[in-house]
């Protein structure tokens, strides 16, 4: 019988966490990454290394959906925070995932970025949750954030957070009917001035290994209220 659910980790930075918290795991070989079994709450869950980026975000779930056809798949992972609208180490539960970096010059481009965005349905997740939330909009595309785009990505979206990955797996999710949870903890904050973590990566790769270990952590109690 395959596996009920699966979480999928997709940058480098956050999976290179998973050995650490699993040390005994047997490891897997996939097209796309490495994959493990390990028991949370008496039953079968994947842990399964998406990649970063929209292709192999998308091609990666598409290859979870197919394989353990799971009902319902976590995403865990980061995001970097508009500075001033929330804090570092802050989770964001994401209801709206916005594919923001499209650009149309043939059509329109707000019809483009509606096609490829996607809300969450998240009514059948029991509360309260194990874990605070922050629960909205996340934008996502192929690159960071540039301070630039900040305000018209709040004024538009009423985004507050963005990432590189959840826009992609939430439209293959929504494409098979399968329930998604993503979860996002705020690696850095980007503001005016810069990113916290721009050009200096270990900033980022040491809060990502903290807010992995703190979701992975609350994996049972999401469990519990599915």
């Amino acid at each position: 019988m395959n596996p009920r659910i699966a979480v999928i980790i997709s940058a480098d930075g956050e999976w290179q966490a998973i050995p650490k918290i699993f040390p005994d795991a047997e490891f897997q070989k996939s097209p796309y990454g490495d994959w493990i079994q390990r028991e949370i709450n008496g039953e079968p869950v994947i842990f399964y290394h998406g990649f970063y980026g929209k292709i192999p975000s998308a091609a990666s779930a598409q290859y979870v959906i197919d394989r353990w056809n799971p009902e319902v798949i976590f995403n865990l992972g980061t995001c970097g925070g508009f500075r001033g609208e929330i804090e570092r180490d802050d989770i964001v539960l994401v209801d709206r995932a916005v594919v923001y970096d499209v650009i149309n010059q043939i059509g329109s481009t707000d019809k483009a970025i509606k096609f490829f965005s996607s809300d969450i349905d998240l009514s059948w997740l029991k509360e309260p949750y194990p874990i605070t939330v922050h629960r909205g909009t996340i934008v996502s595309g192929d690159r960071d954030i540039r301070p630039e785009d900040i305000p018209g990505l709040k004024e538009k979206y009423g985004a507050n957070v963005g990432d590189w990955e959840s826009g992609s797996i939430a439209y293959v999710c929504r494409h098979n009917n399968v329930r998604l949870v993503i979860l996002r903890g705020v690696s850095d904050l980007v503001g005016s001035d810069g990113g916290d973590a721009y050009g200096e990566r270990v900033v980022w790769v040491e809060a990502a290994e903290k807010i992995i270990r703190r979701l992975v952590d609350s994996l049972p109690g999401w469990l519990s209220n599915l």
